[in-house]
Protein backbone atom coordinates (compact mmCIF):
# COMPACT_ATOMS: atom_id res chain seq x y z
CA UNK A 1 0.00 0.00 0.00
CA UNK A 2 1.18 3.51 -0.73
CA UNK A 3 2.68 5.29 2.24
CA UNK A 4 -0.09 7.72 3.29
CA UNK A 5 2.36 10.38 4.43
CA UNK A 6 3.47 11.05 0.86
CA UNK A 7 0.32 13.04 0.10
CA UNK A 8 0.48 16.82 0.49
CA UNK A 9 -0.45 18.23 3.88
CA UNK A 10 -2.28 21.41 4.71
CA UNK A 11 -0.13 24.18 6.10
CA UNK A 12 -1.62 25.03 9.46
CA UNK A 13 -1.64 28.63 10.53
CA UNK A 14 -2.42 30.35 13.79
CA UNK A 15 -3.77 33.85 14.23
CA UNK A 16 -2.24 36.34 16.60
CA UNK A 17 -2.83 40.01 16.98
CA UNK A 18 -0.32 42.68 16.11
CA UNK A 19 -0.27 46.23 14.96
CA UNK A 20 -0.33 46.46 11.15
CA UNK A 21 3.05 48.13 10.90
CA UNK A 22 4.81 46.18 13.60
CA UNK A 23 7.86 44.03 12.89
CA UNK A 24 8.46 41.52 15.65
CA UNK A 25 12.18 41.06 16.12
CA UNK A 26 15.04 39.95 18.32
CA UNK A 27 17.54 41.72 16.05
CA UNK A 28 20.31 43.94 17.38
CA UNK A 29 22.76 43.73 14.45
CA UNK A 30 22.59 45.97 11.40
CA UNK A 31 25.51 44.48 9.43
CA UNK A 32 26.53 40.94 8.53
CA UNK A 33 29.13 38.97 6.61
CA UNK A 34 28.08 37.44 3.29
CA UNK A 35 29.40 35.79 0.16
CA UNK A 36 28.81 38.28 -2.67
CA UNK A 37 29.50 39.21 -6.27
CA UNK A 38 28.59 42.29 -8.30
CA UNK A 39 28.59 40.60 -11.70
CA UNK A 40 28.06 37.10 -13.05
CA UNK A 41 31.35 35.30 -12.48
CA UNK A 42 33.12 32.03 -11.77
CA UNK A 43 32.71 30.69 -8.20
CA UNK A 44 36.39 31.46 -7.51
CA UNK A 45 35.59 35.17 -7.86
CA UNK A 46 33.06 35.21 -5.03
CA UNK A 47 34.07 37.44 -2.13
CA UNK A 48 33.40 37.50 1.60
CA UNK A 49 32.24 41.00 2.57
CA UNK A 50 30.46 43.02 5.24
CA UNK A 51 27.06 44.35 4.17
CA UNK A 52 23.77 45.53 5.61
CA UNK A 53 21.31 43.03 7.05
CA UNK A 54 18.36 42.63 4.62
CA UNK A 55 15.19 44.59 5.32
CA UNK A 56 11.93 42.63 5.35
CA UNK A 57 8.41 43.37 4.21
CA UNK A 58 5.09 42.63 5.85
CA UNK A 59 4.97 39.04 4.55
CA UNK A 60 8.65 38.27 5.07
CA UNK A 61 10.74 36.47 7.66
CA UNK A 62 14.33 37.39 8.51
CA UNK A 63 16.26 34.18 9.14
CA UNK A 64 19.46 33.93 11.16
CA UNK A 65 21.17 31.45 8.86
CA UNK A 66 22.74 28.40 10.51
CA UNK A 67 23.35 26.47 7.29
CA UNK A 68 22.76 26.77 3.56
CA UNK A 69 22.51 24.11 0.87
CA UNK A 70 24.57 23.85 -2.30
CA UNK A 71 22.71 22.56 -5.35
CA UNK A 72 23.49 22.47 -9.06
CA UNK A 73 21.37 25.56 -9.63
CA UNK A 74 23.75 27.67 -7.52
CA UNK A 75 26.47 27.44 -10.17
CA UNK A 76 24.02 28.57 -12.85
CA UNK A 77 22.86 31.58 -10.82
CA UNK A 78 26.43 32.63 -9.95
CA UNK A 79 27.75 32.34 -13.51
CA UNK A 80 24.56 33.48 -15.26
CA UNK A 81 24.73 30.40 -17.50
CA UNK A 82 22.81 29.37 -19.42
CA UNK A 83 21.58 32.81 -20.44
CA UNK A 84 17.97 31.75 -19.91
CA UNK A 85 18.72 31.82 -16.16
CA UNK A 86 19.12 35.58 -16.40
CA UNK A 87 15.81 35.92 -18.21
CA UNK A 88 14.13 33.86 -15.49
CA UNK A 89 14.32 36.81 -13.11
CA UNK A 90 17.84 36.73 -11.68
CA UNK A 91 18.95 39.82 -13.63
CA UNK A 92 19.71 40.26 -17.33
CA UNK A 93 23.01 42.17 -17.15
CA UNK A 94 24.01 41.69 -13.53
CA UNK A 95 22.60 39.75 -10.56
CA UNK A 96 19.60 41.38 -8.87
CA UNK A 97 20.76 39.97 -5.54
CA UNK A 98 24.52 40.16 -4.86
CA UNK A 99 24.26 37.28 -2.36
CA UNK A 100 23.72 33.82 -3.92
CA UNK A 101 22.17 30.75 -2.32
CA UNK A 102 18.54 29.68 -1.80
CA UNK A 103 18.39 26.57 0.44
CA UNK A 104 18.38 27.71 4.07
CA UNK A 105 17.97 26.45 7.63
CA UNK A 106 18.15 28.64 10.69
CA UNK A 107 16.27 30.55 13.36
CA UNK A 108 13.72 33.30 12.89
CA UNK A 109 15.23 36.68 13.84
CA UNK A 110 12.31 38.90 12.82
CA UNK A 111 8.88 38.66 11.21
CA UNK A 112 6.80 41.13 9.22
CA UNK A 113 3.43 42.45 10.30
CA UNK A 114 1.42 39.91 8.25
CA UNK A 115 3.40 36.83 9.30
CA UNK A 116 1.28 34.50 11.43
CA UNK A 117 3.11 31.19 11.09
CA UNK A 118 6.38 32.04 12.80
CA UNK A 119 7.82 33.93 15.77
CA UNK A 120 11.39 34.99 16.54
CA UNK A 121 13.36 31.99 17.79
CA UNK A 122 11.51 29.38 15.70
CA UNK A 123 13.69 26.87 13.86
CA UNK A 124 12.82 26.87 10.15
CA UNK A 125 13.96 25.59 6.78
CA UNK A 126 13.05 26.39 3.18
CA UNK A 127 14.21 28.80 0.48
CA UNK A 128 15.18 32.45 0.68
CA UNK A 129 16.92 35.36 -1.04
CA UNK A 130 20.66 35.08 -0.43
CA UNK A 131 21.38 32.11 1.85
CA UNK A 132 25.17 32.51 1.85
CA UNK A 133 25.15 35.10 4.61
CA UNK A 134 24.53 35.48 8.33
CA UNK A 135 20.97 36.68 7.68
CA UNK A 136 18.57 36.12 4.80
CA UNK A 137 15.10 37.31 3.84
CA UNK A 138 12.42 34.71 3.04
CA UNK A 139 8.72 34.91 2.22
CA UNK A 140 6.66 33.13 4.87
CA UNK A 141 5.15 30.83 2.20
CA UNK A 142 8.64 29.48 1.42
CA UNK A 143 9.40 28.29 4.97
CA UNK A 144 8.29 25.50 7.28
CA UNK A 145 9.31 24.30 10.75
CA UNK A 146 12.65 22.49 10.59
CA UNK A 147 12.32 18.70 10.91
CA UNK A 148 13.03 17.95 14.56
CA UNK A 149 15.26 14.97 13.77
CA UNK A 150 17.70 16.91 11.57
CA UNK A 151 20.65 19.16 12.25
CA UNK A 152 20.59 22.58 10.57
CA UNK A 153 23.18 21.38 8.03
CA UNK A 154 21.06 18.36 7.12
CA UNK A 155 17.89 20.43 6.89
CA UNK A 156 19.55 22.95 4.57
CA UNK A 157 20.16 20.22 1.98
CA UNK A 158 16.47 19.32 1.67
CA UNK A 159 14.29 22.07 0.10
CA UNK A 160 15.31 22.41 -3.56
CA UNK A 161 16.55 18.87 -4.23
CA UNK A 162 13.89 17.00 -2.27
CA UNK A 163 11.07 19.14 -3.70
CA UNK A 164 12.39 18.40 -7.20
CA UNK A 165 12.42 14.68 -6.43
CA UNK A 166 8.95 14.77 -4.86
CA UNK A 167 7.36 16.77 -7.67
CA UNK A 168 9.17 14.79 -10.34
CA UNK A 169 7.75 11.52 -9.03
CA UNK A 170 4.36 12.58 -7.66
CA UNK A 171 3.30 15.34 -10.05
CA UNK A 172 5.19 15.08 -13.35
CA UNK A 173 5.67 11.32 -13.06
CA UNK A 174 2.23 10.51 -11.60
CA UNK A 175 3.83 7.57 -9.81
CA UNK A 176 1.62 4.87 -8.29
CA UNK A 177 2.40 1.88 -6.10
CA UNK A 178 3.95 -1.13 -7.79
CA UNK A 179 5.39 0.68 -10.79
CA UNK A 180 8.94 0.10 -11.98
CA UNK A 181 10.99 3.27 -11.50
CA UNK A 182 14.51 4.03 -12.68
CA UNK A 183 16.43 6.97 -11.20
CA UNK A 184 19.59 8.16 -12.95
CA UNK A 185 22.12 10.00 -10.81
CA UNK A 186 20.73 8.04 -7.87
CA UNK A 187 23.68 8.88 -5.61
CA UNK A 188 23.45 12.63 -6.14
CA UNK A 189 21.39 15.41 -4.58
CA UNK A 190 18.00 14.93 -6.27
CA UNK A 191 18.60 11.25 -6.97
CA UNK A 192 19.27 10.25 -3.36
CA UNK A 193 15.95 11.78 -2.32
CA UNK A 194 14.14 10.28 -5.32
CA UNK A 195 15.17 6.72 -4.50
CA UNK A 196 13.77 7.04 -0.98
CA UNK A 197 10.59 8.80 -2.07
CA UNK A 198 9.89 6.22 -4.77
CA UNK A 199 10.20 3.48 -2.15
CA UNK A 200 7.76 5.43 0.05
CA UNK A 201 5.35 5.15 -2.91
CA UNK A 202 5.86 1.36 -2.82
CA UNK A 203 7.54 1.38 -6.22
CA UNK A 204 10.15 -1.08 -7.44
CA UNK A 205 13.24 1.13 -7.70
CA UNK A 206 16.38 0.80 -9.79
CA UNK A 207 19.13 3.33 -9.15
CA UNK A 208 21.83 4.21 -11.69
CA UNK A 209 25.09 5.67 -10.35
CA UNK A 210 28.88 5.52 -10.51
CA UNK A 211 30.86 2.72 -8.83
CA UNK A 212 31.75 4.68 -5.70
CA UNK A 213 28.06 5.29 -4.89
CA UNK A 214 26.55 1.84 -5.42
CA UNK A 215 26.63 0.90 -1.73
CA UNK A 216 25.01 4.20 -0.80
CA UNK A 217 22.18 3.74 -3.29
CA UNK A 218 21.52 0.23 -1.97
CA UNK A 219 21.41 1.60 1.56
CA UNK A 220 18.75 4.11 0.47
CA UNK A 221 16.43 1.23 -0.38
CA UNK A 222 16.95 0.68 -4.11
CA UNK A 223 15.83 -2.79 -5.18
CA UNK A 224 18.41 -2.86 -7.96
CA UNK A 225 21.55 -0.81 -8.56
CA UNK A 226 23.24 -0.32 -11.94
CA UNK A 227 26.84 0.87 -12.11
CA UNK A 228 26.77 3.00 -15.26
CA UNK A 229 30.53 2.57 -15.75
CA UNK A 230 29.99 -1.17 -16.27
CA UNK A 231 26.47 -1.48 -17.66
CA UNK A 232 24.31 0.60 -19.99
CA UNK A 233 20.70 0.35 -18.87
CA UNK A 234 19.48 1.73 -22.21
CA UNK A 235 20.74 -1.35 -24.12
CA UNK A 236 19.24 -3.97 -21.80
CA UNK A 237 15.88 -5.71 -21.92
CA UNK A 238 14.32 -4.12 -18.83
CA UNK A 239 11.60 -1.53 -19.36
CA UNK A 240 10.47 1.00 -16.77
CA UNK A 241 7.13 2.68 -16.12
CA UNK A 242 8.87 5.87 -15.00
CA UNK A 243 12.39 7.18 -15.55
CA UNK A 244 13.48 10.16 -13.48
CA UNK A 245 16.55 11.45 -15.29
CA UNK A 246 18.69 13.60 -12.98
CA UNK A 247 22.07 12.85 -14.58
CA UNK A 248 21.18 14.56 -17.83
CA UNK A 249 23.71 13.31 -20.36
CA UNK A 250 21.83 10.67 -22.37
CA UNK A 251 19.98 11.40 -25.62
CA UNK A 252 16.20 11.03 -25.65
CA UNK A 253 16.43 8.13 -28.10
CA UNK A 254 18.45 6.11 -25.61
CA UNK A 255 16.23 6.91 -22.64
CA UNK A 256 13.12 5.99 -24.60
CA UNK A 257 14.56 2.54 -25.33
CA UNK A 258 14.48 1.79 -21.60
CA UNK A 259 10.96 3.18 -21.17
CA UNK A 260 7.80 1.06 -21.30
CA UNK A 261 5.57 1.71 -24.35
CA UNK A 262 3.20 3.82 -22.21
CA UNK A 263 5.83 4.91 -19.70
CA UNK A 264 6.81 8.39 -18.51
CA UNK A 265 10.17 10.13 -18.74
CA UNK A 266 10.77 13.11 -16.45
CA UNK A 267 13.92 15.13 -17.17
CA UNK A 268 15.06 17.06 -14.10
CA UNK A 269 18.14 18.68 -15.62
CA UNK A 270 21.68 18.13 -16.72
CA UNK A 271 24.76 19.56 -18.41
CA UNK A 272 25.36 20.21 -22.07
CA UNK A 273 23.55 22.20 -24.72
CA UNK A 274 25.66 25.37 -24.90
CA UNK A 275 25.62 28.75 -23.18
CA UNK A 276 22.04 29.63 -24.11
CA UNK A 277 20.08 26.49 -23.12
CA UNK A 278 22.52 23.93 -21.68
CA UNK A 279 20.49 21.01 -20.22
CA UNK A 280 17.15 22.68 -20.97
CA UNK A 281 17.35 21.76 -24.64
CA UNK A 282 16.53 18.11 -23.88
CA UNK A 283 13.49 19.15 -21.85
CA UNK A 284 12.22 21.30 -24.69
CA UNK A 285 12.74 18.55 -27.28
CA UNK A 286 11.07 16.00 -25.01
CA UNK A 287 7.93 18.09 -24.60
CA UNK A 288 7.76 18.80 -28.33
CA UNK A 289 8.06 15.09 -29.17
CA UNK A 290 5.69 13.79 -26.49
CA UNK A 291 2.36 14.41 -28.31
CA UNK A 292 3.52 12.25 -31.22
CA UNK A 293 4.60 9.10 -29.34
CA UNK A 294 2.92 6.67 -26.97
CA UNK A 295 5.30 7.52 -24.16
CA UNK A 296 4.90 10.65 -22.04
CA UNK A 297 8.04 12.82 -22.15
CA UNK A 298 8.27 15.89 -19.94
CA UNK A 299 10.60 18.23 -18.12
CA UNK A 300 10.37 19.55 -14.60
CA UNK A 301 10.34 23.08 -13.24
CA UNK A 302 10.09 22.50 -9.51
CA UNK A 303 9.14 24.95 -6.76
CA UNK A 304 9.48 24.86 -2.97
CA UNK A 305 6.05 25.62 -1.44
CA UNK A 306 5.43 25.37 2.29
CA UNK A 307 2.97 22.49 1.76
CA UNK A 308 5.66 20.30 0.21
CA UNK A 309 8.17 21.32 2.89
CA UNK A 310 5.65 20.09 5.48
CA UNK A 311 5.19 16.84 3.54
CA UNK A 312 8.95 16.28 3.44
CA UNK A 313 9.33 17.13 7.13
CA UNK A 314 6.67 14.54 8.02
CA UNK A 315 8.48 11.90 5.96
CA UNK A 316 11.81 12.81 7.55
CA UNK A 317 10.49 12.74 11.10
CA UNK A 318 8.79 9.38 10.41
CA UNK A 319 12.11 7.91 9.24
CA UNK A 320 10.99 7.36 5.64
CA UNK A 321 13.36 9.99 4.25
CA UNK A 322 16.90 10.91 5.32
CA UNK A 323 19.14 13.53 3.72
CA UNK A 324 22.55 12.26 2.65
CA UNK A 325 25.11 14.89 3.67
CA UNK A 326 28.49 14.34 2.05
CA UNK A 327 30.35 17.19 3.79
CA UNK A 328 30.08 20.76 5.04
CA UNK A 329 32.16 23.87 4.37
CA UNK A 330 32.45 27.12 6.36
CA UNK A 331 31.01 30.22 4.72
CA UNK A 332 34.43 31.53 3.66
CA UNK A 333 35.00 28.33 1.64
CA UNK A 334 31.77 28.56 -0.37
CA UNK A 335 33.68 28.65 -3.71
CA UNK A 336 35.36 25.35 -2.78
CA UNK A 337 31.98 23.81 -1.93
CA UNK A 338 30.53 24.78 -5.31
CA UNK A 339 33.59 23.49 -7.17
CA UNK A 340 33.40 20.19 -5.29
CA UNK A 341 29.74 19.77 -6.18
CA UNK A 342 30.50 20.36 -9.85
CA UNK A 343 32.92 17.42 -9.89
CA UNK A 344 30.00 15.02 -9.43
CA UNK A 345 31.83 13.27 -6.59
CA UNK A 346 29.56 14.15 -3.64
CA UNK A 347 27.46 11.32 -2.30
CA UNK A 348 24.20 13.16 -1.75
CA UNK A 349 24.45 16.82 -0.76
CA UNK A 350 26.88 19.53 0.34
CA UNK A 351 26.14 22.28 2.86
CA UNK A 352 27.60 25.59 4.03
CA UNK A 353 27.67 26.31 7.77
CA UNK A 354 27.56 29.85 9.09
Amino acid sequence: MTNPTITPVTVRTTTRTSTPTRIETTMTKTTMIAITRDTYCAPAQLQLRDMAVPTIGADDVLVRVEAAGVDQGVWHVITGLPYMVRAAGFGLRRPKNPVPGMDVAGRVAAVGANVTRFRPGDEVYGTCDGAYAEYARAHQDKLAPKPATLTFAQAATVPISACAALQGLRDAGQLTAGQRVLVTGAGGGVGSFAVQLAKAYDAQVTGVCRTAKTDLVRSLGADHVIDHTREDFTTGTDRYDLILDTAGNRPLTQLRRALAPRGTLVIVGGPGGGRVLQGADRQIRAMLLSPFVGQRLTGLMSTEPAADLHTLADLIDSGALTPVLDRTYPLAQTPDAIDYLKTGQPAGKVAITI
